[in-house]
Parts: structure tokens; sequence; C-alpha cells
């Protein structure tokens, strides 16, 4: 059996190979990544792929792969014609089983990812692959992965007021994938809604940095643009500070929100407390 994980060189992708090889062996596991060259520490065999290539191009990278983990593009407005792309190679390789990385409620999520990972699931349910749908949460890295500047000016900011977050971090969701990818015939045809056990506030958060660094470190809810500013300032091309900046206003609606508990009975666990985030990311710092 013959596993592929596309953008394996990502940080998901990563995850999920380190947490895969603990349940398959790495001869089975075969990472697909743009620059094979930058994948020779992996630790499993790499060829090269590109969702931007022709179905007939990704056929070739995808012969011989029994289960594909597609890990969705982070190219804004063009992920459907790259996810279509791997879809159709898939079915020309004789593909079996199809995951993909979704996101939270796509179906009705007012998040403005949402419809392309919608669509991108409906694409999946009418291509007669077998599939499993993991619509993915926020990861707690897009709230801690960079703490250093929110401690150096003694504030954390951001645009999600009070809105309850179901975080979990990534590493949380890639063992999820691989569980999934270990056993795909146990998870054929459903659709997972993963978040995380608890539901932090960003002031939450902000009390559990204060707590772990011994030092006061606020939230501060500004207006979408003020934030987006502070973002392009940092060096945030526009379209993701502006997207980042709206992101978190819908947060505040609560559309981060989900207590099914799914990702933790995936798992067979409690997913990751916020102390243990927040000590992970301070300890990065």
């Amino acid at each position: 059996m013959t596993i592929a994980i596309t953008a394996a060189n990502g940080q998901l992708g990563r995850l999920v190979i380190q947490h895969l090889s603990t349940r398959v062996a790495n001869s089975d596991i075969l990472a697909l990544v743009r620059s094979p060259e930058k994948a020779a520490d992996l630790g499993v065999a790499v060829k090269a792929a590109d969702y931007s290539s022709d179905a007939a191009t990704l056929q070739l990278a995808l012969t011989g792969v029994d289960t594909l983990l597609l890990i969705s593009g982070n190219e804004l407005g063009q992920r459907l014609a790259q996810h279509r792309n791997v879809i159709e190679a898939a079915k020309l390789a004789g593909v079996r089983h199809l995951v993909y990385t979704s996101l939270l409620h796509a179906d009705r999520s007012s998040l403005n990812l949402a419809p392309e990972h919608f669509e991108t699931e409906q694409l999946i349910k009418t291509s007669g692959l077998s599939y499993t749908i993991l619509r993915n949460g926020w990861y707690a890295e897009n709230y801690t992965g960079n703490l250093a500047p929110a401690i150096a000016h003694g504030a954390l900011a951001g645009s999600a007021a009070d809105g309850k977050l179901s975080l979990a971090p990534r590493t949380d969701y890639a063992e999820a994938a691989a569980i999934v990818l270990a056993n795909p015939a146990a998870h054929a045809g459903l659709s997972y809604e993963l978040a995380g056990d608890s539901a932090p506030t960003m002031t939450e958060i902000a009390q559990e940095i204060s707590a772990q660094t011994g030092k006061t470190i606020p939230y501060h809810s500004l207006p979408e643009q003020e934030f987006a500013a502070i973002l392009l300032q940092a060096g945030l091309p526009e379209v993701w500070a502006n997207g980042i900046a709206g992101w978190d206003v819908e947060a505040a609606k609560g559309v981060l929100f989900d207590d099914s508990k799914q990702l933790s009975a995936l798992l067979g666990r409690p997913t990751t407390p916020l102390s243990d985030y927040v000590r992970a990311a301070l300890a990065a710092v």
C-alpha cells in the first residue's frame, strides 16, 4: 500500500509524515513536493508534484498510489482549479481513496475561504473516488505561531473580540490525518468536523501567555482595518493582511467555534490543551 501526501514539505505535511511513520512502514509513504531537493530529510520516497501542473503530468506522480492526502493549497483564489487538477490526476492514476483537508463547517462558514473548500468537497464526492473529508478548524499556531512581537510590545493584537476559538495545534490535525490514512476503509465516505475540545477567547489566550511569561500581556481587539494595517506594517502581503483581519472579524461572531469533539474522538485522546500549546509557542520565541 502506497500512501502519498501532497505539500509534504509544508508544516502540516511534515507532521503528517511523522505521525504516519509510527503506523505504517516508511517504504509505504510517498512525499509529493514542489522541490524534491528541499525534502531530502523527510526519510521517505519523494516525487515532484505541483498543484498547478496539468492532470496528465500529475498522473505520473500518482502512479502506484493507493491512498492520497490532498492538503489544500495556499494560493487564495487559485485553489479550486489546483485541487481539480489533483483530483482528475488521482482518477487517471487509479488512486483508490482520497483524503482532503477542508475547512471547519465549510458548507456554512462565513469565512471567505469556505467556498473553494466546499466546491472542492463537491468535486471529490462526484469524482467516483472513495474519500474522507477532514474539515480542519483553526490551527492554534495561527494565533501563537509568532509570539515574539506580542511579548516585545506587551500586548496581543487582533480583531476577534470575545469570539470562542476551538483551537488545536497543527500536530493534532496531522495525527488525525495519519489515523485516517493508515486505515482509509474505516473512514470511507465520512466527513469530520475537527476542532479543539476547549474554546478559549483571545483574552484567555493572552492571560495564559501572561501567566507563563510572568508579564502582563493583554489582548487588544482592534477594528478590522487597523489590525490589517498593523499586519501590513509587519511585512505581510496585502492579501494576507486583509484576509487575517477579516477572518478575525468572523471569528468574533463564533465561526471558529465547534463543540462536537470529533477531533478528540478520532484521536482517541483529548486535544492538546491551551497551556501546552502556549508553552510550546513560548519555547520557540
